[in-house]
């Protein structure tokens, strides 16, 4: 199987310590790029989570985002640090007294003093199990989404492939008529100008005249091209560069052919040669 490069999934999970949401999406990237969005108290899964991306892909330029929202009420009943509190009432009474003033200490003010009042911590690694279990189903389904438009973007590859082999066909087949032509049209000049020229010479301008129109070998790796990368898609996997290599050859032996034309139908086949290669260079340049 291949796969695309642009891919989008989503996962929600949710347990007793409350909901979050993971968002991956991708685009097409040279190489393996990773970028996370994390709330400060999950910092440290990101290497986690880089690490699971790299053993998983290949190439792309990926974008992974956690929204974390906690159960007020798993957080449990606040309760008092009554000794940090006297210490703090205490402080407060000396500050009056060395002040000379004399007023009730507010109790808020105690209260909101760092350390007074208390919630039971949640249990994190509880929760970092649970995010980490969600974030591989996430990244399980956006592999699939991957694959689905891999899968997509293979089928038109595969009939450009096939127009491609249809055009070889034609230009091969069209080639003895196209020779016989130039011929005709070779000795029809050479009557025109009322030259005389001998069968060897004839010969010899016959020759030098199929040499630099034939396109034979264009023809035959063109064959070979397309048979290579059908091996390629056959193959799957991480094929994204290789593929790209073969567009450039391609285009080599579709330029070469249109180089050699000596008529109008050759030509034409060369144009739709390098629309259907260029058309099929968008498509791969989205493939893992």
């Amino acid at each position: 199987m291949i796969y695309s490069m642009t891919a989008y999934a989503r996962k929600e999970v949710k347990g007793d310590w409350g909901s979050a949401v993971w968002e991956i999406r991708s685009v097409n990237q040279r190489y393996l790029e990773t970028y996370f969005r994390l709330p400060e108290q999950f910092r440290g899964l990101e290497p986690m989570l880089r690490e699971r991306f790299r053993q998983r892909l290949a190439r792309g330029k990926v974008e992974c985002a956690l929204r974390f929202e906690a159960n007020p009420a798993a957080k449990g009943e606040l309760t008092i640090n009554e000794t940090l509190a006297n210490q703090v009432i205490k402080a407060g009474e000396q500050v009056m007294h060395m002040t000379g003033e004399r007023s009730r200490i507010n109790p808020f003010q105690v209260m909101q003093w760092p350390g007074v009042m208390e919630t039971p911590e949640q249990d994190m690694d509880s929760v970092n199990k649970d995010l980490l279990a969600a974030f591989d189903e996430a990244i399980g389904e956006f592999i699939e989404a991957r694959g689905r438009e891999g899968d997509n973007m293979k089928a038109l590859i595969e009939q450009r492939l096939e127009a491609i082999d249809a055009e070889v066909t034609k230009v091969r087949a069209r080639m003895p008529e196209i020779i016989e032509w130039q011929r005709e049209r070779l000795f029809s000049k050479f009557e025109d100008a009322k030259i005389e020229l001998d069968s060897s010479r004839v010969e010899q301008e016959l020759i030098l005249l199929a040499q630099k129109s034939d396109v034979a070998e264009e023809l035959d790796r063109l064959d070979s091209h397309v048979k290579e990368a059908h091996n390629i898609l056959k193959k799957g996997g991480a094929c994204g560069r290789r593929l790209d290599f073969m567009m450039q050859e391609f285009n080599r032996e579709s330029n070469t052919l249109a180089s050699k034309s000596i008529s109008t139908d050759i030509t034409a086949s060369g144009v739709e040669l390098k629309v259907l290669i260029e058309q099929m260079r968008e498509q791969i340049q989205n493939i893992e």
